[in-house]
């Protein structure tokens, strides 16, 4: 071969790369012209698709749809002493808690008053009957009559997790249906001297003046709690903290719903003793090497006399539950009925224990109810 020839193949390959390049590259910037084009078209294509969840959990618009309309505001009228007409007072706040005219609300929210008024989320306005109270728990049910009422969806509280979101809804400050939002921040909380029996769901849940007796839902929209109670300010600290309020759990309302409906007042059982919470360093004078709890208190005729018990006797056991404290106590022993006999396990100072059986009498009710 020439090398002329050899140079013209040489020129001919070059120049097919060349176009082939050029095509591929033409191709390639009018394919990324033509996806510009259709992203300002259509911008979303390149934006990743929501999760149903995430959307779900970014509005809390259902939740309160559902159970909003079953809040309704209380006022109360206390009769002055001179005879003057005392205007209404907004108080709080009340849950329609079944279609057949029951009200839940706080003790607190009515203690006292002359007259009830509660107003609807639809604007009507009934006047109800005090079903009963429970100023151990703080939990008052009240009744109406009127058609078509709105109702709640009962969750369970005790399947509330610390970090749940939660909603206040209530009367607060008297801007009527109120919605605040927070998380649980935790559960079981006693010893807060608020009421004889505690087991409240602490919450960070803005609530304020006029909440009390409102509605605390999780994020579908169930009813999971009563709003009770903020902490208050200290001569230490004069402003009341933040982000700390209370409510009592569904589940324990449910029972004292059902007791009031039943007898109008809760039925508990009662000894007739009152003590004090011993550390172990304490309760090992009576052979102990855990808390126990000290009887400081026999109450003179009562069933724990008639058993023997004495101030300065440690009760160890009641039934098959060892006791560490007086709320414990209190709770194993309000749990029976009048007339329960239970076997109480006993520990004297200098380490002598017995068993004896006491006769549940029936706990007196509080605040005249």
């Amino acid at each position: 071969m020439t090398t002329e020839r050899r140079r013209k193949l040489l020129d001919s390959g070059v120049d097919s790369r060349f176009k082939v390049t050029a095509l591929i590259v033409q191709s390639v910037l009018l394919g990324l012209a033509v996806a510009f084009i259709v992203v300002l078209v259509k911008p979303s294509l390149i934006r990743p698709a929501a999760d149903a969840g995430d959307v779900a959990r970014a509005s809390y618009a259902a939740a309160v749809a559902a159970s909003s309309p079953a809040v309704a505001n209380v006022y109360t009228t206390i009769n002055r002493l001179d005879g003057a007409a005392a205007p209404d007072r907004v108080l709080g706040s009340a849950v329609v808690i079944d279609p057949n005219g029951y009200l839940v609300t706080n003790w607190h929210v009515i203690r006292g008053a002359d007259r009830i008024r509660v107003q609807l989320a639809d604007g009507r306005v009934a006047v109800p009957t005090l079903v009963g109270a429970d100023p151990d728990t703080e939990i008052a049910l009240l009744r109406i009559d009127a058609p078509n009422l709105p109702s709640i969806a009962l969750g369970r509280s005790d399947s509330l997790q610390v970090g749940d979101v939660v909603l206040a809804i209530g009367n607060s400050l008297g801007l009527s249906h109120t919605v605040t939002m927070g998380i649980v921040s935790a559960t079981g909380r006693g010893q807060l001297g608020v009421t004889t029996f505690e087991d409240f769901i602490q919450t960070d849940a803005a609530i304020n003046v006029g909440n009390s007796g409102g509605a605390l839902v999780n994020a579908k929209g169930e009813l999971v709690g009563i709003n009770t109670a903020v902490t208050s300010s200290t001569a230490r600290d004069p402003e009341p903290p933040e982000g700390i309020g209370f409510a009592i759990p569904i589940n324990l309302v449910r029972g004292v719903m059902t007791e009031l409906i039943a007898n109008g007042r809760v039925i508990r059982g009662h000894l007739g003793i009152e003590g004090t919470d011993l550390p172990p360093r304490l309760a090992r004078v009576y052979g102990l090497e855990r808390p126990a709890f000290r009887l400081d208190v026999v109450a003179p005729g009562s069933s724990a006399e008639a058993a023997g018990l004495k101030a300065g006797d440690v009760l160890a056991a009641i039934g098959a539950d060892e006791v560490a404290s007086e709320r414990q106590a209190t709770n194993l022993i309000a749990a029976g009925r009048p007339g329960d006999r239970v076997r109480i396990r006993v520990a004297r100072a200098g380490g002598e224990v017995f068993e004896t059986e006491a006769v549940l009498e029936e706990r007196p009710q509080r605040d005249g109810t």
